[in-house]
């Protein structure tokens, strides 16, 4: 049996590629340069760096199995870093990490594995797969502080009977763990939460030099209409900010809207970021068909705890009805459904239905 593992240079993967080993797999290893410098070099700062990928080398190397860098540079640029930057503009908070795993990192892994012989695709992710009689299910990993089941929903059945997630009953402080036992170079690694391609930078700087048409000034108002303040870029906001829209008016005053055709920002009160639905797209489900029961828990950000909700809806017409309202409901963010600890599927949320409509 043969495994292709997916390293990122951090601890994650590092344990998944030697859990694989142990399982008796032959393991290949590979990275998958996603952004590079205008010569073409990887980024010194951030993830997915010329740092990572020598750890990842390295780490392949103590362990004695083959490594290889993958350029999807091209692919990655076109399918999630100018979709996001048009969110952006849109007036929408993209997630860029699930769009990759979307469009590219799980389609382009699964084919190279395919090609090279494996009969499995194993990943870091803090998440566990399960199978019966139904099919595949995607689970919540064992350490609920580190899930990332949330950014796999996308995944499919056919996708999910290819896939192994070996760190997914493991909890981080286990998985530092056993890194530190096996003497692994990314035993000790902080962990990176900054967007890959924008490093540790201002994503509205990285926006800027690369996207210099996001630098649309417009005006910031009240949900009066009254003219508060200017700004350079609706790109520069997102639903809920509180800070840094530059406008003093001695109370709390939070980011309510974003009406990118007039290039408006609209600053309210609390109470006005409330919504008691969402409506979505690109929806999908795991197991390929809508679930038995419309009632679910649903997180509408990666950080943020399940809610009880209902979803109805057909084809690419999805609405979720929060059964209590929520706040900051951000177009472009993820909407992803659970029964428990299953994920049973999600979409992009399009606009936030307010209280009453």
């Amino acid at each position: 049996m043969r495994a292709l593992v997916a390293m990122s240079g951090g601890v994650d993967s590092s344990v998944a590629a030697a859990l694989m080993l142990d399982l008796g797999y032959e393991v290949i290893g590979v990275t998958l340069k996603q952004w590079e410098n205008p010569d073409g070099s990887l980024p010194t700062a951030g993830c997915c760096t010329v740092g990572d990928a020598e750890d990842a080398r390295r780490v392949s190397a103590q362990l004695g199995i083959d490594y290889y860098v993958l350029d999807y540079v091209d692919e990655f640029r076109e399918a999630v870093v100018e979709p996001w930057a048009q969110a952006y503009l849109e007036g929408s908070t993209p997630n860029p990490c699930v769009e990759c795993n979307r469009n590219v990192r799980f389609d382009a892994l699964l084919d190279r594995a395919a090609d090279l012989g494996c009969d499995v695709l194993a990943t870091g992710h803090h998440a566990r797969i399960s199978q019966d009689q139904a099919g595949f299910h995607l689970l919540r990993g064992k350490d609920l502080t580190k899930d990332q089941s949330y950014v796999l929903h996308m995944l499919g059945q056919d996708q999910l009977s290819r896939i192994k997630l070996p760190i997914g009953e493991m909890t981080k402080a286990d998985v530092w763990a056993e890194a530190a036992a096996m003497g692994l170079r990314t035993a000790g690694k902080a962990e990176s939460m900054e967007i890959c391609f924008v490093g540790k930078g201002n994503y509205r700087d990285f926006l800027a030099e690369h996207f210099p048409e996001t630098r649309r000034p417009g005006v910031i108002v009240n949900t009066g209409g009254e003219v508060l303040g200017e700004h350079e870029g609706t790109a520069g906001f997102t639903i809920g900010q509180r800070r840094g829209h530059g406008v003093a008016l001695g109370e709390r005053t939070y980011v309510v809207d974003i009406q990118p055709g007039t290039s408006t920002v609209v600053l309210g009160r609390k109470e006005d970021l409330l919504a008691s639905g969402c409506d979505l797209k690109q929806v999908s489900f795991i197991a390929g068909s809508y679930p038995q029961s419309p009632h679910v828990d649903v997180k509408i950000r990666y950080r943020s705890e399940p809610v009880p909700a209902t979803i109805s809806g057909s084809a690419d017409t999805w609405r979720v009805e929060f059964h209590e309202p929520q706040s900051a409901v951000a177009p472009g963010q993820i909407a992803v459904f659970y029964d428990g600890e299953e994920v049973l599927g999600g979409g992009v949320i399009h606009r936030a239905v307010p209280p009453e409509s």
